[in-house]
């Protein structure tokens, strides 16, 4: 099973320091069970996990079977939560170097609507010249500004190039019954998949925002799944405290914050690891940033990031703490060879493999920062398989719940994601914003 440990946070916070949230943490765990706390609107990713049917799944890999038919490259549109649970699953469970393998068995999954870049949008139309398309847009919507821009354009293309097939490359995730989207998927006839009313994008890795772009790429979404079902079980209501990874993990991070530790980095010396970090900040910040409070959360890749970063979590200000991602066992083997100059002088590595050097270096930043004065909290899972990362996924989603009710703040709404799209709209003069356009024109002198 996935195991943590707590064990090196004593130079911020001991051991009764963070017992003493443990019947907090508790109470935080069956709210999320029982609806009673706040953002109860937004708990179907609780459950949600063992209420996926066979029946569900399987028209989800039905669906992406027919998209990976007919194109070498399907293009998840979406932003925020509606595309980083599948980056960052796929990027963990794919070769680093799959793009330089001329063999492949399915079709490159890449990703649109997650900005507003001209030069992006640009490459990725001139790069998909090569290829034959799919396409998987994502909104609740479908008027979310920089997917639906992205959408609109690659459905351009897509109806240029297939014509009256054109709706037999397109798959849609979106409401069950209202939007633009919902509205244009029925009328062009989409494979449609609904995002559940309950759920929030950042929670949704487990509905078919996720699970259709990662079956269209073979990723084992069975296994996926099934990890994060026996996570729930071992993350439940009635599970002890002393045996619930989720609520220790949201007690000590939260202990360590009432200590004065506002920055969590979450590090792993695993790069496929980046953008599961990538979909944890949005989790976490997104979730525990409001009302004044939250711990910012950061990230690093290690070893990579000791040479830039390295110094500042050594011997900078003392606000932060360090969780590692931890992988027991690589799948892969690499033994580094005697040289008969050995002017690297490393031939005391002879033998060994890259893996244990790996390891070697991971304790010996742990020690190294704990003396520096950098709380750690280490996650450890088995391996890198679809199985064992669906089941982090769940536990970190839990403790994330967890944690925002412990901190006190609902960790379901995300109220100030809409200030910059205000100000946006206000100066691209949308219909229905001029008073605030004229506002905002007043204040910057134009």
């Amino acid at each position: 099973m996935i195991k943590l440990d707590i064990s090196q946070t004593a130079c911020g916070v001991d051991i009764a320091e963070i017992d003493a949230l443990k019947n907090a943490a508790v109470e935080s765990n069956k709210l999320l069970h029982n609806g009673q706390g706040a953002g109860n609107d937004f708990l179907g990713w609780v459950n949600l996990p063992s209420s996926i049917t066979e029946a569900e799944l399987a028209a989800v890999k039905a669906a992406a079977k027919g998209l990976a038919s007919r194109a070498e490259v399907v293009i998840v549109i979406g932003i925020g939560g509606s595309y980083l649970g599948a980056k960052a699953v796929l990027e963990a469970l794919t070769d680093s170097f799959h793009y330089l393998h001329k063999k492949r068995e399915n079709p490159y999954v890449i990703f649109a609507g997650q900005n507003i870049s001209e030069t992006y949008t640009y490459e990725l139309l001139d790069a998909l010249k090569e290829y034959s398309i799919a396409a998987v847009v994502i909104s609740k919507s479908g008027t979310t500004t920089e997917p639906a821009i992205a959408f609109r354009i690659i459905k351009a293309e897509i109806d240029k190039r297939y014509g009256a097939e054109a709706k037999n490359h397109i798959a849609a995730v979106t409401d069950k019954q209202r939007g633009a989207l919902k509205t244009l998927a029925d009328s062009e006839g989409y494979d449609t998949f609904v995002i559940p009313d309950n759920v929030g994008g950042r929670y949704s890795v487990l509905t078919p925002v996720g699970l259709l772009p990662l079956a269209a790429a073979g990723i084992d979404v069975d296994e996926f799944v099934r990890g994060a079902q026996d996570m729930e079980a071992a993350t439940g209501e009635d599970v002890p405290y002393e045996q619930n990874i989720a609520a220790q993990y949201a007690a000590a991070r939260n202990a360590l914050y009432k200590k004065g530790y506002k920055i969590e980095i979450l590090a792993s010396y695993e790069p496929r690891l980046q953008y599961v970090a990538e979909w944890w900040k949005q989790l976490y910040g997104e979730s525990e940033g409001k009302d004044g409070k939250g711990i910012f959360p950061a990230s690093v890749t290690l070893t990579a990031d000791l040479h830039s970063m390295g110094q500042y979590i050594q011997q900078g200000e003392r606000i932060l703490f360090e969780t590692v991602i931890s992988v027991a066992n690589s799948q892969r083997k690499v033994e580094i060879e005697a040289d008969k100059d050995n002017l690297d002088g490393l031939n005391f590595l002879a033998g060994k493999r890259m893996d244990e050097v790996n390891k070697m270096a991971e304790l010996g930043v742990v020690l190294a920062h704990v003396d520096g004065g950098v709380p750690n909290i280490k996650i450890e899972i088995p391996e890198m398989s679809a199985y064992w990362i669906g089941a982090l996924l769940y536990m970190f989603e839990k403790a994330c719940g967890i944690s925002g009710y412990l901190l006190g703040v609902n960790p379901f709404d995300q109220p100030g994601v809409e200030a910059y799209k205000k100000n946006m709209f206000a100066l691209l003069n949308k219909p229905g914003y001029e008073a605030e356009s004229k506002a905002i024109f007043e204040r910057l002198g134009k």
